[in-house]
Parts: C-alpha cells; structure tokens; sequence
C-alpha cells in the first residue's frame, strides 16, 4: 500500500463524480458521435483510483476502436508534482498546475497516446476537458467537452434531472464550430493564473485581446499581456472551415478548430518564443476558456490559464449598398 496520507491538491479539486457528454472527433475535425462519461478518481486507504464508465454512439471505424463494452478503473500515484497512472487501461503521468492538469499517457485498449488537458473553472461550475489522440505524431481524432460535478447523483432526482439536462445541452451545444465574432469588433478581457516550469504559482496576467474583423474570414488581433508576463503582440488570422492561420507580423503559426474548441501554435518573430493553446467557446456570449502554454527555447516556461470575457463594440461589416 501506498505510504500517502492525504489526497494532492488537485485530487481535492476534483472530488466527486463528473458528469459529460464529450463529442469524438475525426483528424480532420468531422464530428461523428458523442461518448455518455461518468467519472471519479477516489481517494481511500492511501491509495487513489479512477474509474470511468463510457457509452459511446459513433458511426464509423472509431466507434469499434474507442467503444471497448468495460467499465475503466486504472491505479493512481496521486501527487501535485506529477500524476501517474498505473494500468490497465492507462499508462503515463499527469502534470498539476493548480485548477488544471495537463496529461500525456496511452490506453492499450484503444491503441492511442493522449494528450489530455482538464481545466477545473469554479466561476463556471465547470471542468472543459479535451483529449488529442494519436498514434506516435500522428493525430487520429479528438475527444472534447464540458463536464459537472455532483455528489449526490445516485441518490437525489433533482440532481439527476439537472445532469440530464446539462448533458442534453452540450449534445446539442458540441457540434457548433469555433467562431469568434465575425461582424463585431469589440475586447475579450479576462485575468489568467500563471505558473512557472516547476508549477509554481508565480501570479497572474490581466489579457486583454483587441478583436476586429477586416472581412468575414479574416481579422485582426492584438494580444496584450500585463503582470508576469509583460508583452504585446498583433497579427492577421484567417479561417477557413475548422482551418486558422496566423499570418504576423508578431506571429505567425496555424490551428484547427473540433467543435467549440480551437488548438493553436503560434510563433513569436525573431524569438525563440512560443505558445500553443486551447481556446473553448463555452456560451452564446463568446466566453473563452483559455490554456495558453510558453514555451522558450522549446523549453516549457509558463503555464497560464484563465476566462475570457467578451465586451462588444461596432459592427464594422454592416451591409454594403451601391447608388
């Protein structure tokens, strides 16, 4: 048995029985089905498990792989340093960063290495989890959704009613492609958690992001950081379909979009500077919940994560008439 006396701190942030409906993804961004997930990871004797029961309704070759007909529980070496899962059904470790864990593991039942990312938001009531999933380099397909917590699921009708409710939203909600506005310019403004290589919680970045769209699939951005991080940055992006490009002239990279959520890296002119990131679409409002990881050197440098806010201006694509 394990000589752990007391559950990490992420382990306490988690506690109780989760509830989603995340959507599976093909490579290519195709929606082909949703996966009905109930899951715990408990912690008891000084020994930590999670389970996770699945049903999976997908057309397609990934229905028969990711669809395995067995309930899921794996050992955990519950940490804040480092998560690590024990078999069978995963292999691999987790990496605490306060509210948020980022996991790089493989299932043998469903032959891929994930990497998965779980953000605990309690402004939301929420936990917006994603999954990559890939064989080696290669992406396969995506898992992602929003999931809710409760406590008292097996016993009490209302919590019950308000799960199903919930899961039935986000069957509707999951297809809806990532758009941000389109037609409005206006800010996203929101303050971002921020630690440091060694997971540290080193303080926090007020993000401001100025929006403005210059026709319906291209816009201009500008990202100002204030706090740890003290840097600002403008580029063009562009979308076609689930397609995004960043075209400079302070960064230049790429991204795809699986349903509401956009994966994204993005390059810093003339620096060794970089930062992937997740963005999810979480409500009509356009609010972002956001992990934007920095990478120096090809080194990871921060971890920062937080909610965007989006604050409305003009209509800068109002209709076109000729005389």
């Amino acid at each position: 048995m394990s000589d752990q006396k007391a559950p990490s701190n992420w382990q306490q942030a988690i506690d109780g029985e989760w509830h989603g409906y995340p959507s599976l993804f093909e490579h290519d961004g195709t929606h082909v089905g949703y996966n009905k997930v109930s899951r715990a990871s408990e912690f008891k004797d000084g020994r930590t498990t999670y389970w996770m029961e699945t049903l999976f309704d997908a057309a397609g070759p990934l229905m028969d792989r990711f669809e395995i007909g067995a309930k899921m529980e794996f050992g955990v070496i519950d940490s804040d340093q480092d998560r690590i899962y024990t078999g069978p059904d995963f292999f691999g470790s987790g990496r605490p960063f306060g509210l948020l864990v980022d996991s790089s593991y493989y299932s043998p039942g469903w032959n891929v290495q994930l990497r998965t990312v779980n953000h605990v938001v309690p402004e939301l009531g929420l936990q917006v989890y994603s999954s990559q999933l890939f064989e080696a380099d290669t992406l396969v397909g995506v898992f992602n959704g929003l999931y809710v917590v409760t406590h008292d699921h097996d016993s009490n009708p209302e919590t019950q009613a308000k799960v199903s409710a919930f899961l039935e939203k986000e069957k509707r909600d999951a297809r809806k492609p990532f758009n941000l506005p389109v037609k409005h310019e206006g800010v996203f403004r929101g303050e971002f958690e921020v630690y440091n290589e060694n997971q540290e919680l080193i303080g926090t970045n007020k993000v401001t992001v100025h929006h403005r769209p210059i026709n319906l699939l291209h816009s201009e951005q500008t990202i100002e950081i204030e706090g740890v991080i003290n840097r600002k940055w403008t580029a063009m992006r562009t979308r076609n379909g689930g397609s995004h490009q960043f075209h400079g002239p302070d960064m230049y990279g790429n991204g795809k979009s699986y349903g509401r959520y956009l994966y994204c890296s993005r390059h810093v002119f003339g620096e060794a500077f970089k930062l992937w990131s997740r963005e999810t679409v979480v409500d009509e409002d356009h609010t972002m919940v956001c992990a934007w990881q920095f990478l120096e050197s090809q080194r990871e440098k921060y971890m920062t994560f937080g909610v965007l806010r989006w604050e409305q201006g003009d209509n800068v694509l109002a209709p076109n008439y000729m005389d």
